[in-house]
């Protein structure tokens, strides 16, 4: 059975810092590429950064220079580093995991940026 699951979600206020996890079981995890979406009320669901099988790291323009996201196959974890936060970036955060046909998502952790 496959789960990502996220955590580090939380409340933090204005230029404030999280760093979000998520640990996959049931892939083989080295052969994944990895992501992070978001989803805020009212909002589809858009990609803040990915990760390749071999650790190239692409964020979106929203968020480069303030976003990290990396991995660690030792620990089957992809994280993502958020730095800088501003009230738009509340919204619910999803891990992905790719690889051929398969596609996964996690549950998701909630951020809320609010002073």
């Amino acid at each position: 059975q496959v789960q990502l699951v996220e955590s580090g979600g939380g409340l933090v206020q204005p230029g404030g810092s999280l760093r979000l996890s998520c640990v996959a079981s049931g892939i083989d995890f080295r052969f994944y590429a990895m992501g992070w979406y978001r989803q805020a009320p009212g909002k589809q669901r858009e990609l803040v950064a990915r990760i390749t099988f071999d650790a190239n790291a692409i964020p979106a323009d929203s968020v480069k220079g303030r976003f990290t996201i990396s991995r660690d196959n030792t620990k089957n974890t992809v994280y993502l580093q958020m730095n800088s936060l501003q009230p738009e970036d509340t919204a619910v955060y999803y891990c992905n995991a790719v690889f051929v046909k398969n596609n996964y998502w996690g549950q998701g952790t909630q951020v809320i940026v609010s002073s």
